[in-house]
């Protein structure tokens, strides 16, 4: 019997036995996303076949709390990342207090864009299952000079 394979997973879109994985967990998804410009933090519940994003944040949005509008082609960066995931966690503090994490099929890379988000959602509040060799040091984060001043001004405001 020959077995096709589905469409999303064809385009590299959904890996489905991970989902049903996390499906099957029933906690709230810690769903972040990289794009080639932005990073994307989405609290995401599934009812029924659905899902419903009840909370996110987008790197875009540090624009708008203060992030220097010539360095707007590094919203992708660590840095940026982690303080989307922060943003994220603290909106969603007060309604979420544990969730479960869906890279999707991004790589697993460790101190990465993707564990920088996760990293500022943890500092948050927020209870994700993790191993803390993953997330990036304080020193990785704060390593450009440029980024530096920026970084510890918004997460202050944030």
């Amino acid at each position: 019997m020959i077995r096709t394979v589905r469409r999303r997973r064809l385009e590299a879109k959904t890996d489905y036995k991970l989902r049903l994985a996390l499906l099957k967990s029933g906690k709230i998804r810690l769903v972040i996303r990289k794009t080639n410009r932005y990073i994307l933090v989405q609290m995401v519940r599934t009812e029924g076949a659905q899902d419903k994003v009840l909370f996110g944040a987008s790197s875009k949005m540090l624009l708008e709390k203060g992030w220097p509008k010539e360095k707007a082609g590094s919203l992708k960066s660590i840095p940026a990342s982690y303080l989307t995931g922060l943003m994220l966690g603290r909106i969603a503090g007060e309604k979420v207090t544990e969730a479960v994490l869906d890279i999707g099929m991004h790589r697993n890379a460790p101190k990465s864009r993707i564990y920088a988000a996760l990293k500022g959602v943890i500092d948050a509040g927020i209870k994700v299952s993790h191993s803390p060799e993953i997330l990036p040091s304080p020193e990785l984060m704060s390593k450009n000079k440029s980024f530096s001043g920026i970084f510890d001004k918004l997460r202050e405001k944030i």
